[in-house]
C-alpha cells in the first residue's frame, strides 16, 4: 500500500511540474491601434516606451494581418481559429435590427470551437479583461464572456455590467498573481479600449503632449495611456518572477480610424464606457498602408504584432517578411500550450511557432480570406500574391504583396492568369460559406422587432 501511495504521489507531482511548466499566454489587443501608432515604428510624437520594450526584448513581425478591417470578426478569428466568415460575421456586432438588416447573428456561437475551452482543457486558468464585443450591450440576453470559456472576465461592449475601460491591467494583474499563487499557468485577454472612439483622456497624459494641437494631443494621451497600462503588466510578470515563462504578444484588431467627414472635435457618448471625444481626435497613422480601418487594403488589416518570449523568440529582431495571421494564433497558442483541438476541428490557420522562432513564413502555402460589406468585398493572399475584388468579382486589384506591403503596383493587367486563379480560389471558398447565421445565435429582441416590422408593413 505504502509502495502504490508512494506512486500515485510522484505521479502528481509529475502532473503539477508539467502544469508549471506550461508557458504562460498574454494576448494585448488593442482597438483601432495604427501599424505607425509606436515609437518604435517611427510615429513623429507618440512615445510608447513599454511597447517599445517588447519590441526590443522580443520581435516585431511587420507583415502580420488580422481577419477583418473592423472589430467583432477580427476577434471572432481570434477566439475560433477560423474566418469570421464562416459565422456570418461580416461586420461589428451593433443592435438586433441592424445585425438582422446585414445578415449577421446577435453574438458569436458559443457551441463554436473556441480557444479559452481548448486551453482550459490543457490546464490552464483563462480570463478575459477588457473589450468584448462578440455581442453587445445593446443585447442584454447576450452570452456573457463566462459562456465562451473564461475563469473570469470583466469586459465591456458585452451583456451586463460594464467593466470601466481603464482596469484592464489592474483586473489582469491581479488574476496573474492568483495563478502564480495556485501554481498554474494561465491564458489572458487584455483587450484595450484604445484607441477607440470616444477617446477618453486623463489631465496626467494630456499634460505629456500639453505641446501638440488639442486633436493630436487626445490621440498620443490616450496611446500613452494605454501604454502605461502595458508596462504595469510587464511589472506584474517581473515582480512575479514570471517573465521567462510568458508569452506576451501585442497587436491591434485593426487598422487606425480616421476622420472621414471632417468633422469638428466634439464629446460623444458611448453606451459601454461613457463620454469621450469624437472621432475628429481620430489621428492614427498606417506607416504607409494603403487605407484605414474597415479596409481590406493593409492599412486597414496590416497592424502591430510584437511577441515576446525569453529564450524562445529572439530579442530586438525585426521580422518583415513572414506572413502570419490571426487565425494562426489559435494552433499555435494550442502547440506551445500542448492543448488539443475538438474532435472535427480544423483551423483555417496554421502553427505560426516556427516563425516565432525564427524562420519565416515568406508566403503562403494555405490561404487567407477575407470577406466585407463595401467594396472591395472580398480578398485572398495565397503564396506571393494578394487579390481584391468586389462582390461581384468583376472588379479586382492584385498585388504581389510579399513586395509590395503598400499595394502601390496594382498588376491585375498585366497579370491576368494570376487574377483567374485567385479568383478561382475565392469562388471555391464562398462556396464553403453558410447561406445565413444558424445556431442559438439570436435574441429575443428579433421578434419583437419583427413584430414592428410587419406592422408597419400592414
Amino acid at each position: 500500500m505504502r509502495k502504490i501511495i508512494t506512486c500515485l504521489v510522484l505521479l502528481l507531482a509529475a502532473f503539477n511540474a508539467s502544469a508549471a511548466d506550461k508557458p504562460n499566454i498574454l494576448f494585448i489587443f488593442a482597438d483601432d491601434w495604427g501599424w505607425g501608432d509606436l515609437s518604435c515604428h517611427g510615429h513623429p510624437y507618440v512615445k510608447t516606451p513599454n511597447i517599445d520594450r517588447l519590441a526590443e526584448q522580443g520581435t516585431d513581425f511587420h507583415r502580420f494581418t488580422v481577419a477583418s478591417g473592423v472589430c467583432s470578426p477580427s476577434r471572432t478569428a481570434v477566439m475560433t481559429g477560423h474566418f469570421p466568415a464562416r459565422y456570418s460575421i461580416n461586420g461589428h456586432f451593433a443592435w438586433v435590427p441592424s445585425n438582422a438588416k446585414r445578415g449577421m447573428p446577435d453574438w458569436l456561437d458559443t457551441e463554436a470551437p473556441l480557444l479559452p475551452h481548448m486551453l482550459r482543457k490543457a490546464g490552464y486558468r483563462t480570463a478575459h479583461y477588457g473589450k468584448w464585443h462578440l455581442a453587445n450591450d445593446m443585447i442584454p440576453d447576450s452570452p456573457t464572456p463566462a459562456a465562451y470559456g473564461f475563469d473570469d472576465y470583466g469586459a465591456f461592449n458585452c451583456s451586463g455590467e460594464q467593466m470601466p475601460w481603464h482596469e484592464d491591467a489592474q483586473r489582469a494583474s491581479a488574476f496573474i498573481a492568483e495563478s502564480v499563487k495556485q501554481d498554474k499557468p494561465f491564458f489572458i485577454n487584455v483587450w484595450m479600449h484604445e484607441p477607440h472612439t470616444p477617446f477618453h483622456t486623463v489631465p496626467k497624459y494630456e499634460w505629456r503632449f500639453r505641446h501638440l494641437d488639442r486633436e493630436d494631443q487626445i490621440y498620443a494621451s490616450v496611446l500613452s495611456h494605454a501604454d502605461d497600462r502595458v508596462g504595469d503588466l510587464l511589472d506584474t510578470l517581473d515582480r512575479l518572477k514570471i517573465a521567462d515563462n510568458t508569452l506576451v504578444i501585442f497587436s491591434s484588431d485593426n487598422g487606425p480610424a480616421r476622420n472621414a467627414g471632417g468633422r469638428e472635435l466634439d464629446l460623444v457618448y458611448d453606451t459601454a464606457t461613457g463620454a469621450g471625444w469624437g472621432i475628429a481626435g481620430a489621428k492614427g497613422i498606417t506607416g504607409g498602408r494603403k487605407g484605414y480601418k474597415g479596409h481590406l487594403h493593409e492599412g486597414g488589416i496590416g497592424v502591430p504584432f510584437i511577441a515576446r518570449w525569453p529564450g524562445k523568440i529572439a530579442a530586438g529582431k525585426v521580422d518583415d517578411a513572414s506572413l502570419i495571421s490571426a487565425v494562426d494564433l489559435l494552433p499555435t497558442f494550442c502547440e506551445i500550450s500542448g492543448a488539443s483541438f475538438p474532435d472535427g476541428y480544423v483551423p483555417d490557420g496554421v502553427s505560426a511557432i516556427d516563425v516565432f522562432k525564427g524562420k519565416p513564413m515568406k508566403t503562403r502555402d494555405r490561404p487567407l480570406f477575407w470577406k466585407r460589406s463595401g467594396s472591395p468585398s472580398l480578398a485572398v493572399v495565397h503564396d506571393q500574391w494578394k487579390l481584391l475584388a468586389d462582390k461581384n468579382l468583376a472588379n479586382t486589384e492584385l498585388y504581389k504583396i510579399t513586395e509590395d506591403v503598400a499595394e502601390a503596383n496594382n498588376l491585375a493587367a498585366d497579370k491576368p492568369e494570376v487574377v483567374q486563379a485567385m479568383l478561382a480560389k475565392l469562388k471555391a471558398w464562398q462556396a464553403t460559406l453558410p447561406v445565413k447565421p444558424t445556431g442559438n445565435v439570436f435574441s429575443e429582441l428579433r421578434k419583437e422587432t419583427g413584430e414592428k416590422s410587419r406592422e408597419r408593413d400592414r
